[in-house]
């Protein structure tokens, strides 16, 4: 069901009003206000916004007519191959154009340079293309703009070039302008061949034309071999690990991440002219990004040697995060430095709270019928996290329960009640815990403000809570009250 302020703009976007229209659009095309995300609806909206703001503009005035620049700010962010069944896919077409040929806003130019690269040249979209030449060739004759004179096959490769400018860009898009450009490279039998070579007959000539020939893994190979990263020699020279460094960083740039790595130890190497410790950091830092293991735990450990000088909210959380990442990925250094980090609590039946916590559980399963209050509820949930994680009396009070879970473990902060009591980092380790997470995150979200008051209150609540939950959960044959209101 559509929010009451969607349909208020919806209403005010049918009598005219451009910003209504514009809203509209960008309704359709974040999903905002619970709008279903509807490119098509999007383009339409904004051909109307862009018609009536021409007519406003025009309106007394015999000068040019301005575009107004955010219809096509959110242009450029418009999924065009997912439009041309739209009436208006004719305006959308000609706008995106429009932005790549104009010298305003980069991004939008970037952005809209990808979409019609992703339109005009992606495989996905073959079947697309054919009806698109179709509507091109016989809608041609109706545009205004000479640039559209030219073949349907020119503009596809205008978009390869703009597909190639956006690989060797650093936007957003040059990840995926990389991947789509290995996409459209035609299968390479002498590739094929010289890399078979290599390995049945580990001919050094055809690994080296392999890689001048742009194959990614021939490139690293080559690098690892010339750095004898690979085993197969003990003796460095200079001179080969330039060679080494040369190769390795092509490969990385096709995005591998064992050649950024082996670039990272190149740059350590003291008989390396280059050496250069700032560089290594880096070159595992972008191996670590890319899901490496051991950089990822290399990241990790340095980060936790240089706590005292890192400044982050809470010491260790930046450290525990790549430690965490390399233990997932079976790096059997990262569970030990992790265990000096990450406290663990995986088996609640230890814990203090868990005779209260599962009374809790059963007063949640059948608070409906006991006729909970909102900060009878809370806390509950706070005395099912509590017990997952082994919190203190006082960290079960004050926690943040909204602001505890990270990706890998929750951070218990009480700071701004009790300043000495230093932060916990405590591991994720159970479905279990996940849930208790997410259930009280759930509820703590929708609460009121100040629904649980100061310390003071929270520790009366918190005695006559568990006062009640003992009472009517400790045995079974006990009848159960309801709890008195606090």
């Amino acid at each position: 069901m559509a929010s009451r302020e969607f349909l208020k703009i919806l209403s005010s976007a049918r009598l005219g009003d451009v910003l209504a229209q514009q809203k509209l659009a960008e309704a359709y095309l974040t999903g905002a206000f619970k709008t279903p995300i509807q490119p098509s609806n999007a383009l339409i909206w904004l051909e109307k916004s862009f018609l009536a703001a021409q007519t406003h503009n025009s309106v007394g005035s015999s000068s040019e007519i301005t575009e107004p620049p955010h219809i096509f700010s959110l242009m450029a962010k418009l999924p065009l191959a997912e439009t041309f069944s739209s009436p208006s896919f004719q305006f959308g077409w000609e706008s995106f154009w429009k932005i790549v040929q104009s010298e305003n806003d980069p991004s939008n130019v970037l952005s809209a340079k990808w979409q019609l690269a992703n339109l005009l040249v992606n495989p996905r979209n073959q079947e697309l293309q054919s009806q698109l030449m179709h509507w091109f060739t016989k809608m041609r004759p109706s545009f205004r703009d000479p640039f559209f004179h030219q073949d349907f096959h020119a503009l596809q490769t205008l978009a390869k070039q703009y597909l190639k400018e956006l690989a060797e860009g650093d936007s957003v898009y040059a990840a995926q302008a990389k991947e789509l450009l290995i996409q459209l490279q035609p299968k390479n039998e002498v590739l094929s061949s010289l890399w078979s070579t290599w390995l049945e007959q580990e001919n050094e000539d055809a690994l080296l034309q392999a890689a001048e020939l742009g194959l990614t893994k021939a490139k690293l190979t080559l690098g690892l071999r010339l750095a004898q990263l690979d085993g197969s020699s003990d003796t460095k020279s200079n001179a080969s690990l330039k060679k080494a460094a040369y190769w390795l960083e092509l490969a990385a740039k096709d995005g591998d991440r064992d050649a950024w790595f082996a670039l990272g130890e190149i740059y350590r190497r003291p008989q390396f002219s280059g050496y250069n410790a700032q560089e290594s950091d880096r070159c595992f830092d972008k191996a670590a990004d890319l899901g490496h293991p051991d950089a990822q735990y290399r990241k990790g450990a340095n980060l936790w040697r240089k706590r005292e000088k890192i400044e982050e909210k809470v010491r260790g959380l930046q450290a525990s995060y790549w430690i965490w990442q390399a233990q997932q990925q079976g790096v059997a250094e990262a569970k030990t430095l992790l265990s000096k980090i990450l406290a663990s609590h995986p088996d609640p039946q230890k814990n203090d709270w868990y005779d209260l916590a599962r009374f809790a559980e059963q007063a949640l399963n059948h608070h409906a019928e006991h006729k909970l209050s909102e900060d009878w509820l809370l806390l509950c949930h706070r005395i099912i996290v509590a017990n997952q994680f082994h919190f203190s009396k006082a960290e079960l009070l004050l926690s943040e329960v909204g602001q505890l879970q990270h990706e890998h473990c929750v951070v218990v902060d009480i700071r701004w009640e009790l300043p000495k009591i230093l932060p916990r980092l405590i591991q994720i380790e159970t479905i279990q815990q996940r849930r208790a997470l997410l259930a009280a995150g759930k509820v703590f979200a929708s609460a009121g403000q100040d629904v649980e008051g100061n310390l003071r209150q929270r520790r009366y609540r918190f005695d006559q809570v568990t006062n009640w939950l003992t009472d009517s959960f400790a045995r079974s044959a006990t009848p159960q009250k309801d709890p008195e209101p606090a």
